[in-house]
């Protein structure tokens, strides 16, 4: 990951001011990121982040369907290592919609690259 990028700067900078407690100033800094990004890697990662900070589940869902579409556009080695968050993340905004058939699916997906989904 280019830590150069502004997309990823940004994405930081926003998980810096969530880790602080600053929620508005991440959601923000994301929003940023998201209006910066000019491709799809950058828009995979903005999209990823700002599903984090979502407040309605269907929003939060909305991003993450977001950050998937654009992994699968950005067709490169990049984005091989976000999938397997990817596929929890949607699993888990199906789960809390009561979407119980799709969030199994992308809890198999996750597990197929070998992250477990735990509901610790």
């Amino acid at each position: 990951m280019d830590i150069n990028n502004p997309v990823i700067k940004l994405c930081i900078k926003g998980a810096r001011a969530e880790f602080e407690g600053r929620i508005e100033d991440s959601r923000s800094l994301y929003l940023q990121a998201w209006e910066t990004s000019r491709d799809d890697y950058e828009a995979c990662v903005a999209a990823h982040y700002m599903a984090r900070r979502q407040d309605d589940p269907a929003r939060a869902l909305h991003w993450n369907q977001a950050a998937l579409d654009h992994a699968e556009a950005v067709g490169d080695e990049r984005v091989h290592s976000f999938y397997p968050s990817l596929y929890v993340n949607l699993g888990h905004s199906h789960a809390v919609l009561g979407n119980s058939v799709e969030a199994e699916y992308y809890y198999k997906l996750a597990a197929g690259l070998g992250h477990v989904h735990s509901t610790d």
